[in-house]
């Protein structure tokens, strides 16, 4: 076969391959409503409300990322104006912080990266652990950036990988099963929790009231967990994660898990 020829099939079947994996995931794989429309739809309708509720932090716009119990980004989606209406570095983080819940999160146990903060400092259970699954730089920063943070971004269809130990990743819950993981970036880690948790909760992916956790609080088991000793810096639990500038108390008002 001619040479050019051989190249533009490739080409093609490289394109097709690189357009299956837009598709993405879909809603019933997440566990969402397939009548809610599109998986994208559902993120940027949930992460728009999210928002709005949440009144800590710096009250800035946010990036989400979706991921399939495999690690695959399934949706990412912005709530301001263009792409450019939140930190740019939040895009990959929110995938990050999204890989890390759906890595260490199971059916018996939920752990959300701000469960995860104390947990790797020096003399923690996990120490070290934030050093594991790098962030794959070539799923992260592909494509053309017009497209970040819609339907079509590229890293849908992609394993992003990453650890990321603080607030904004939690675990997707459909019958106390892990259906995958949400990740929130570009407020307060502590926000960034909050609105993690509204999303979820307006995603329906919440169902987890059967799953362990290590924050106390059987109704909230993945919640976030302020007991640092500002003295010793050491939390009393082991799971401890900082306060944040404008934090309050709306951890404890969060809704209660399904």
């Amino acid at each position: 076969m001619h040479k050019e020829v051989r190249k533009a099939l490739w080409v093609i079947a490289a394109m097709a391959a690189s357009g299956a994996a837009q598709a993405g995931c879909s809603a019933g794989e997440l566990g969402l409503n397939p009548a809610g429309g599109s998986v994208y739809a559902q993120l940027k309708s949930a992460l728009t409300g999210a928002v709005a509720a949440e009144a800590e932090g710096l009250d800035f716009d946010m990036w989400a990322t979706l991921v399939d119990r495999d690690g695959i980004v399934c949706a990412v989606a912005f709530s301001g104006g263009d792409r450019g209406a939140q930190w740019p570095g939040s895009r990959v983080i929110s995938a990050q912080k999204a890989n890390t819940a759906n890595a260490f999160s199971l059916n018996g146990l939920a752990l959300s990266t701000a469960n995860l903060y104390s947990a790797v400092q020096p003399g923690g259970s996990l120490y070290g652990l934030q050093h594991s699954n790098p962030v794959d730089t070539e799923t992260a920063y592909r494509g053309n950036p017009a497209s970040y943070g819609q339907i079509n971004d590229p890293m849908i269809g992609r394993r992003i990988g990453g650890v990321n130990v603080f607030g904004g990743g939690l675990g997707l819950y459909k019958g106390n099963v892990v259906k995958g993981a949400v990740g929130v970036s570009g407020d307060t880690s502590c926000a960034d929790h909050n609105i993690a948790w509204r999303v979820r909760a307006l995603l329906g992916l919440d169902q987890l009231a059967a799953v362990g956790g290590v924050s106390g609080d059987a109704t909230r088991p993945d919640n976030i967990v302020f007991d640092i000793d500002p003295g010793t810096g050491k939390s009393s639990g082991g799971f401890g994660h900082p306060t944040c500038l404008n934090t309050g108390s709306n951890h404890t008002s969060l809704p209660v898990v399904q």
